[in-house]
């Protein structure tokens, strides 16, 4: 008996051909499910690389045995015409879905095997491929409508050019993404793994992923901040690459000196701070210009106002200044390198340190500055400065001490 006897005889006895279709459509589906389906995730196990594990977990064999049932329905839909045509529609929308949703899940694929890659830089595909995952969903959609409607699809698409503007409308966010997102690559302003600042969201810390709608940054609290990625054009943001990338961080912090311990040096101050190895050379050259006018002026010498006096804050600065330069965690070429004394305030002078460490690291740059200034802070005292610092409760009660102590002395 040839195929298309049997296929007449089928048509003629409804029940046996639904009993035919069900029969072939749970065998392709017990051997596209539990041996083809197995072999790739066993094949996928025994393999070294990590491509295909991506693959087996986003594309999911086991989802895709229904291709083959489904398959097998639509081949068989014509052993019952009186349902044919609504089987082999109903079938072929299924598929269709089937498809657009494992294309959408490649594509997923796709991206994570692009960022597992070992010279992988940050910059981000997946607003790309978010885009085409939207491009095959309206496709899928198009061609669903078209199989309902028995249309065809430029009919359809030429229809849908009269409700451009109401698109428009509905998908205004998506456009403005898609253009933030072309913007952002091309022109390299965020990448994963950047350290970003966005005040204007509360965020601060390492961008962790980037796609079409959203940027997703994990702040140093260990939380997350979601940055719309249209409005990421809108706002202003800090980008630590620069940074990074640079191989140093900056130093700027002051010590803020009580203006009331600011003084000329006198010659036996300047012996005495002669003794430091870091500045002995320069104190020197400064003690040979003063001696110098001093025995060229003579009985009309002034002191402190008269001549090449120096203050404790040049002395010092001029130690801190050394000091930086002995250190080998400190760029003193190609990055900027000062040490100034910047505007008084009513809360002291600044002596501001402007340097850049030869590290990015975080924990490690903070120990290099913690032990700069901690340093230095011990280091004032032998050149006769204070620190400046606010009163505190201990203070207002020492003085209120003494206060008490001298009005009940006696004769008072």
């Amino acid at each position: 008996m040839d195929l298309d006897a049997l296929t007449t005889e089928l048509q003629a006895s409804p029940l046996l051909a639904v009993v035919v279709m069900l029969a072939l459509a749970s065998l392709s589906y017990a051997l596209a499910r539990f041996v083809l389906a197995r072999w790739f995730i066993r094949l996928s196990d025994r393999s070294a690389t990590q491509v295909d594990d991506l693959l087996v977990r986003y594309l999911q064999p086991n989802r895709l045995a229904w291709v083959a049932p489904l398959l097998a329905i639509y081949l068989c839909a014509r052993l019952l015409p009186t349902a044919q045509e609504v089987i082999s529609h109903v079938a072929l929308g299924i598929l269709l879905w089937l498809a657009a949703f494992s294309l959408v899940s490649l594509l997923s694929a796709i991206n994570s095997i692009y960022e597992s890659r070992p010279d992988y830089a940050g910059v981000s595909i997946a607003g790309y491929l978010d885009i085409a995952k939207l491009v095959v969903i309206f496709v899928a959609l198009i061609l669903t409508v078209t199989l309902l409607t028995g249309k065809s699809p430029v009919a359809l698409l030429t229809g849908l050019g009269a409700a451009a503007a109401i698109l428009m409308l509905v998908f205004q966010n998506t456009i403005l993404a898609l253009v933030a997102s072309v913007q952002i690559a091309a022109n390299g302003l965020l990448r994963e793994g950047d350290w970003v600042e966005v005040p204007s969201y509360d965020a601060n810390g390492d961008v962790a992923n980037i796609n079409l709608h959203t940027i997703k940054v994990r702040n140093w609290d260990m939380s997350y901040s979601i940055i719309p990625t249209h409005r990421i054009m809108d706002v202003s943001f800090r980008n630590w690459r620069g940074m990074l990338e640079s191989g140093g961080r900056r130093i700027e912090r002051a010590l803020r000196l009580d203006q009331l311990s600011v003084h000329f040096c006198s010659l036996d101050d300047l012996r005495r701070l002669q003794r430091i190895d870091l500045i002995s050379a320069w104190i020197t050259e400064r003690i040979a210009a003063l001696e110098a006018h001093i025995q060229t002026q003579g009985q009309d010498y002034d002191w402190p106002l008269d001549g090449p006096q120096i203050t404790n804050v040049q002395v010092f600065r001029e130690y801190v200044v050394a000091y930086l330069r002995g250190r080998n965690d400190i760029f003193l070429e190609g990055m900027a390198f000062l040490v100034r004394v910047l505007e008084p305030t009513p809360t002291g002078l600044p002596l501001e340190v402007y340097a850049f460490a030869r590290t990015t690291d975080w924990v490690a740059y903070e120990a290099i500055q913690g032990d700069i200034f901690n340093h230095l802070l011990a280091a004032l005292p032998v050149f006769g400065l204070r620190v400046f610092q606010e009163p505190t409760g201990l203070d207002f009660q020492s003085l209120r001490g003494g206060g008490l102590a001298q009005s009940s002395a006696p004769g008072v």
